[in-house]
């Protein structure tokens, strides 16, 4: 007994053996696979800006019908209002400003949900 508890126990020298008997063309995949943090932080970039530009034009789309319909004014201001929100996440979001863009979406979709009770 080593008095370790069991999330301490290294790994046994027939696993270490194991592994450094693995080719080195395995290896090489295994580095191969990992995520690249700039392709990462792109995805997020492309992620964070497509996700509002499709928000803010669902907005402007929504704004527009509820304007020429009978609901009040507030409705579709508060429409346009999420939209614009939207927007500007869309264009943080791709100057890699993704945290910010995702509470600027969740803002702007919730001006967008407050201004759909008022009808």
């Amino acid at each position: 007994m080593s008095g370790r508890g069991d999330s301490e126990i290294s790994e046994t020298r027939e696993e270490r053996e194991e592994r450094s008997e693995t080719p080195e063309d395995e290896r090489d995949e295994d580095l191969v696979d990992a995520e690249d943090p700039a392709q990462v932080a792109r995805r997020a970039r492309w992620t964070a800006a497509g996700t509002g530009v499709l928000l803010a034009l669902a907005g402007l789309a929504a704004s527009t019908l509820r304007a020429t319909g009978s609901a009040p004014a507030l409705v579709p201001a508060a429409y346009a209002f999420g939209a614009a929100v939207c927007a500007l996440a869309a264009f943080l979001g791709s100057r890699g400003r993704t945290r910010r863009a995702l509470w600027l979406l969740i803002a702007g979709v919730m001006v967008m949900a407050t201004g759909d009770q008022f009808d």
